[in-house]
C-alpha cells in the first residue's frame, strides 16, 4: 500500500493515533541536476570530515532520532512499516556516526528513479546537512530524477530547494517511474558500510 501511495504522489504521516494521506497543492523538490547548492559554511565542515557516513547501518535508529521532538509524526505503525520497506530494499537510511554513536540523518524510500525523503534529525552540528550532500551525491551518481522532500522549509531553500505545483510533481514523478506497467524492483542505494 505505501508504495502504491508513493507511486501516485501520496504520504502518509501520523497524528495522535491516526494514519493521515496527502498530496500537498505545492510540493517541495530538491533539483538533482545541478540546482543543488551547498552554503559555504557547510563546505567548509565537509572538508573537516566530523562524521563518517553510512548507509542503512542502523535505520530504526535514524527513524528513532528523526521522531525524537516535542511532536512527531512517526508512531509506532509508521516505524514498523518503514522498517518493512527497508528490509525490503525501498527504503533507505544515511547516516552520520562519530566516536559517540549515531549524531545525525535521514531516511526515505526510492523507487525507480525517485528517492522520497521522509526525515532528517542531527543530534550534533551540520549532521542532517551533511547526509543531505552525501544522498543527493548518490543520487546524482546513480542517475536519480526526483529528489522530493514533501514540503518546503527555509533549510532546505538554502540547498536549492524549491516548490513546484502538485501538476508539475506528478509529471515529473510519472517520468522518474518510467512505464506504469513496470514492476518497480529496489534500487541499490549507498554500499552499506562506511564512507
Amino acid at each position: 500500500m505505501l508504495l502504491g501511495a508513493y507511486a501516485q504522489g501520496v504520504f502518509p504521516m501520523a497524528d495522535e493515533g491516526e494514519l493521515t494521506w496527502f498530496s500537498p497543492l505545492l510540493r517541495g523538490v530538491i533539483p538533482l541536476d545541478g540546482g543543488f547548492h551547498i552554503p559555504h559554511g557547510l563546505k567548509r565542515a565537509l572538508k573537516r570530515r566530523p562524521f563518517e557516513v553510512r548507509w542503512n547501518s542502523d535505520f530504526r535508529g535514524t527513524m528513532k532520532g528523526c521522531a525524537e521532538r516535542e511532536r512527531t509524526w512517526i508512531d509506532a505503525t509508521i516505524l514498523e512499516s518503514y522498517c518493512l520497506l527497508h528490509r525490503l530494499g525501498y527504503a533507505h537510511s544515511v547516516e552520520c556516526h562519530d566516536a559517540g554513536g549515531l549524531q545525525g540523518g535521514l531516511y526515505g524510500v526510492a523507487l525507480g528513479k525517485a528517492f522520497f525523503g521522509e526525515s532528517m534529525f542531527s543530534r550534533k552540528t551540520d549532521a542532517s546537512k551533511i547526509a543531505l550532500v552525501a544522498l543527493v551525491g548518490e543520487l546524482q551518481a546513480r542517475g536519480f530524477e526526483l529528489l522530493d522532500t514533501q514540503w518546503m522549509t527555509s533549510h532546505l531553500r538554502t540547498f536549492g530547494g524549491e516548490e513546484i505545483p502538485r501538476e508539475e510533481y506528478l509529471s515529473r514523478l510519472k517520468r522518474a517511474l518510467g512505464p506504469q506497467d513496470k514492476v518497480f524492483h529496489p534500487p541499490e542505494l549507498g554500499t552499506g558500510g562506511k564512507r
